[in-house]
């Protein structure tokens, strides 16, 4: 009779550390808060490539606009930040240039690396790094 109490016993605490385990990892909210930070450092980082490229329409490819035709995109923390890498270009006739932005805590790009040999004349005020 002690062996039926004490499977009986075990089976029901296995069955309520496990529902406990479960219900905080569907409870937690930290990879949820990450994501939703990650996605507008992406955000901010397209629209600020448009501005500080200034060269007009761009097609942009990045982590929450993939083409893996194209190439991959990735967005991930860095120190005090993070750094997206994507790809865009200027017309459908135009080749696709990578570019790699670091984006600080305040969603701001502190410095863009970028391949576009139709921008060697620009320097974007200390942000922007043209590699031949």
């Amino acid at each position: 009779m002690n062996h039926q109490v004490g499977k009986w016993v075990f089976g029901v605490s296995v069955g309520l550390l496990a529902a406990y385990y479960a219900y905080q990892w569907a409870a937690d909210a930290g990879p949820d808060i990450q994501r939703q930070q990650e996605e507008k450092a992406v955000i901010e980082s397209r629209l600020q490539l448009k501005t500080l490229l200034d060269i007009g329409t761009l097609t942009i490819v990045d982590p929450l606009l993939p083409d893996r035709k194209v190439g991959k995109a990735y967005v991930f923390t860095v120190g005090n930040g993070w750094e997206v890498s994507g790809f865009y270009r200027r017309s459908e006739q135009d080749l696709w240039h990578p570019y790699l932005a670091t984006v600080n805590r305040n969603f701001r790009i502190t410095h863009l690396k970028i391949s576009d040999s139709a921008l060697l004349h620009r320097d974007g005020e200390g942000v922007l790094e043209v590699l031949p």
